[in-house]
């Protein structure tokens, strides 16, 4: 099976705007960007995209890569202030003269769609329903529209970084998974995703997981991609693994998921703002 995340998104897209269709006024979506990096300037096209196409409003604040991190603050102290506005994102990476865990750390927790504040990753790990990162979540959504049961079973997550695989772990002990974190030190992880259910890659090693290190009727999700010599590849050898497991596509997986997932906090935000059951 074929784990389609852009059929799994449209599901959510078309709720999103029936809901918003619903509201006296439409939710707001602010995002920094402090250069223009082509591929951060891409991200953001697709959120643009999708925000207009669910009816809510979208704000994109550019500054350029010479803007001081104070600059940045007192911009971004303007939005959390703004009750118009109802999530907040700054896209990351940032220039290297700024502090990332400051300007993550400075957005209103209440307004923090993508989950990343230290607050919300606190939430997560106390396994309370807030805003939780959008990736992650992603997966949940999707491994759930596809009737795949998390709860109970056995789960590889190679890659700890703390947007994707950190808090996915957290979230699958939460469902009720056993969870095992690999990581570029673990040894012998062929051992360990062959025993898994459900195996998830976000690492960035192209064709990283062959057919002989899985079993046949696993599920895979892969997150993780790098480019070589303009060329991208993911972390599972999809062509290999397509006949044997259930997998997402590469594209038209993940990513799919993840703005969708970061409209839908940012509903989220609006109707507690506003005190909507």
């Amino acid at each position: 099976m074929i784990l389609d995340g852009r059929e799994a998104a449209s599901a959510v897209y078309e709720t999103l705007k029936q809901q918003i269709s619903e509201l006296s006024t439409p939710p707001k979506l602010t995002v920094f960007l402090v250069w223009d990096d082509t591929s951060s300037l891409s991200y953001i096209a697709q959120k643009r995209k999708y925000a207009l196409y669910v009816w809510m409003d979208f704000e994109l604040i550019r500054l350029s890569a010479e803007t001081d991190e104070a600059s940045l603050l007192a911009h971004m102290d303007e939005k959390n202030s703004d009750t118009t506005v109802s999530g907040i994102i700054v896209q990351l990476p940032l220039p290297k003269h700024i502090d990332t865990k400051r300007v993550i750390a400075h957005i209103d927790h209440d307004k923090d769609v993508d989950g990343f504040t230290p607050a919300s990753i606190g939430n997560l790990f106390l396994g309370e329903d807030r805003y939780v990162s959008c990736t992650p979540k992603g997966i949940m959504r999707l491994l759930a529209h596809y009737d795949k049961e998390v709860e109970g079973k056995r789960v590889a997550i190679l890659g700890r970084s703390n947007i994707v695989g950190k808090p996915l772990a957290l979230l699958m002990i939460n469902a009720g998974a056993t969870v095992t974190s690999c990581n570029s030190r673990t040894q012998d992880v062929a051992e360990i995703t062959r025993w898994a259910d459900i195996v998830v890659l976000a690492m960035g090693q192209p064709k990283f997981l062959k057919p002989e290190m899985v079993r046949e009727g696993a599920t895979i999700i892969d997150v993780g991609f790098k480019k070589v010599n303009g060329t991208i590849f993911w972390d599972a050898d999809y062509d290999l693994l397509k006949s044997r497991t259930d997998i997402t596509p590469v594209p038209g997986g993940v990513g799919a998921m993840t703005v969708a997932m970061l409209l839908e906090n940012t509903l989220l935000a609006f109707k507690r703002t506003h005190q909507y059951s």
